[in-house]
Formats: C-alpha cells, sequence, structure tokens
C-alpha cells in the first residue's frame, strides 16, 4: 500500500526546530516591551531661552585718577663766601710732587734669596747619588749608583755573622730588612732592621752601621739625606 503523503513534505520532523524558534522571538518580544521606556510630554524640557529674562548688567564707569607729580626740590642755598681782610694771615696748603726727579738716587735694599730646603730623597730618584769609597771615578750616577749597591752588598757579606741563625735553631732561608739614610755630611743614620729573631735584627743594625763615609747625595744642587733599603738574604745549611 502506497503511503498518501509525500515523506519529504511532513513537517512533523522539524517541529522541534519550529519550536525553538518561536520559543526565541517570543523571549526577543518580552526583553523589548520590558526595556521599553516612554515619556510624558510635559517634563520633556524644549531647550527654548527666554531672552526678556535676562537683565542687563550696569557696567560702571571708572574713571582713571592722575596722580600728581612730586613738588619740586628746594632751590640749593647760596654758597657763603667768607671775606678775608688784607691784614689777617691766611695758611697755605702745600701739595707736595709725587714725582721723582730723575737725577735722585734710590737706594734699593738687597732681597736675599731664601733656599728652599729639599727633604730626604729615596735612592732610586735621586740626582746625584751618594759616593761610595772607591766609587769616585765613575762619571754617570747609573754607574755610581750600580758601583754603590755592590759595594754595600760586597761589605754586608763579609762583615754579617751568618752562623747566628744556625745557633738560634733557625734553618733554610733567612731574610733581614734593613733600612738607613746616608745624612747630608754622608754619615749613616737612623739605622732599622726587621728579622724572625731580635738577635738577627741587631747585627743587621751593627754591620750597616759599621758602613764607611761617604760623599753626600745631592738633589737640584743641595745636600740631601738619601735612603736607603737593603735585604740581606742568606741559606742556613742544615
Amino acid at each position: 500500500m502506497e503511503p498518501k503523503k509525500n515523506p519529504k513534505k511532513d513537517l512533523s520532523k522539524r517541529s522541534f526546530l519550529f519550536f525553538q524558534i518561536g520559543l526565541v522571538v517570543v523571549l526577543a518580544i518580552t526583553l523589548t516591551m520590558i526595556e521599553w521606556k516612554t515619556y510624558d510630554n510635559d517634563a520633556i524640557d524644549t531647550g527654548f531661552v527666554n531672552l526678556d529674562m535676562l537683565e542687563e548688567e550696569d557696567v560702571p564707569i571708572t574713571e582713571i585718577q592722575k596722580t600728581p607729580p612730586p613738588p619740586p626740590p628746594p632751590p640749593p642755598a647760596p654758597e657763603v663766601i667768607e671775606v678775608v681782610e688784607d691784614d689777617e694771615d691766611v695758611e697755605e696748603v702745600i701739595i707736595e710732587s709725587t714725582e721723582t726727579d730723575q737725577n735722585e738716587v734710590v737706594e734699593v735694599e738687597e732681597v736675599e734669596e731664601v733656599e728652599e730646603e729639599i727633604g730626604d730623597v729615596p735612592f732610586a730618584v735621586i740626582e746625584s747619588v751618594p759616593i761610595f769609597p772607591g766609587c769616585e771615578g765613575l762619571n754617570t750616577n747609573d754607574e755610581r749608583k750600580n758601583c754603590m749597591s755592590q759595594k754595600i752588598s760586597k761589605f754586608v757579606n763579609k762583615n754579617f755573622d751568618t752562623g747566628l741563625a744556625a745557633d738560634l735553631g733557625l734553618s733554610g732561608i733567612n731574610r733581614v730588612y734593613v733600612q738607613f739614610k746616608i745624612d747630608k755630611k754622608g754619615n749613616i743614620v737612623n739605622v732599622a732592621a726587621r728579622a724572625p729573631h731580635p738577635r738577627l735584627q741587631s747585627e743587621g743594625e751593627r754591620v750597616i752601621k759599621k758602613l764607611p763615609k761617604m760623599k753626600p747625595g745631592q738633589q737640584r744642587g743641595q745636600n740631601v739625606g738619601v735612603l736607603y733599603s737593603l735585604p740581606i738574604t742568606f741559606k742556613v745549611q742544615d
């Protein structure tokens, strides 16, 4: 038996879709009605302005007052001229001339030149090194420096008692640092030593004080004190 209706024309299959569409339309209409606002015509301000209600403002007329000029200063008092009779003596003021006569000899006192005193200078930067006995024949300052260092080292090695360290129970390499100054007269002064034992310190000072007198060093042509540092190093054989 053939069906009377065409299956493609059956709308019952889409009834749920039509139901949803109708529900959305109803909700939209309901929301629009809720949000709809109306106003009373009497409460609307049309915005017209009555110009007759504005009062004209009276602007006061101001008058610029002119300040009168200050009164003129009083005329100066007339100068009183004192008349002196011929019989009366009048003291005259004598103005001495400050110009010097070209023939006049002006004595100028001699100005004594004060020589600036120079302090102690380190051995490394001295202009003219102290001259150790035996280094007089050298010409340059560097040659005299090397000669002096060699002479002092040789003198210390000869006179220093290295066996003292062994008696004190020291071993290995020992160092004694000695500082002294060669003063303006070439004498050895201000001897100070630093060592691992007080007896080594005293031995270092004793040897340095035995150095011979030297020709003093010079800086800018003046005799100056020269500072010298010497490390004494020796090894104690075990």
